[in-house]
């Protein structure tokens, strides 16, 4: 069985084999410093029976004021030979709670490329749903759906109304 712990700075140095792969964004070191500092409570990673290895991780953050106050889901993946086993889904639950138990937030909300269907059919399962497509997202070249989850806080499920027409990412805070 899989440990899940909590992702520790070490662990930059270690988690090749689950970002060496073209659906994972891949960031700078001082992009994972500044969310391990931020928000620890959102950065989990697993790593296999027995073993010191990496086999997947999730950073996330908490923001937005009022009723757009949320989690979102930075990042989350997992290695390619441990995929299909729930780690992800054990990951987004994790995030989950935290936004829910920790920090009260009204929804969860995460970015997936418009093209990666593997991607977005677990997240529907997971419950969530589409809430605003993205032009141009990842480097201007490729469209992002942003997906929602409603938590119990947002009683009314006001945050995962879908928008009627596409946004470009400069409107992405409006």
């Amino acid at each position: 069985m899989t440990t899940v712990r909590p992702f520790k700075l070490t662990d930059l140095f270690k988690f090749n084999d689950v970002n060496l792969d073209p659906l994972t964004e891949t960031y700078m070191m001082p992009f994972y410093m500044q969310y391990l500092a931020k928000w620890p409570e959102y950065c989990m990673a697993t790593r296999a029976p027995g073993s010191a290895r990496l086999t997947g991780y999730v950073m996330g953050k908490v923001e937005g004021k009022k009723e757009n106050w949320h989690g979102h889901v930075t990042a989350v993946t997992v290695s390619p030979c441990y995929r299909r086993l729930g780690y992800a889904q054990q990951l987004m639950k994790f995030l989950e709670d935290v936004t829910e138990k920790v920090h009260n937030g009204y929804f969860v909300d995460l970015y997936v490329r418009k093209s990666n269907d593997v991607a977005i059919g677990m997240y529907k399962k997971l419950g969530y749903s589409v809430y605003r497509q993205v032009i141009g997202y990842y480097s201007g070249e490729e469209d992002a759906y942003d997906m929602r989850k409603a938590l119990p806080r947002d009683v009314h499920k006001k945050s995962i109304i879908p928008l009627p027409h596409p946004v470009h990412p400069g409107e992405l805070d409006t």
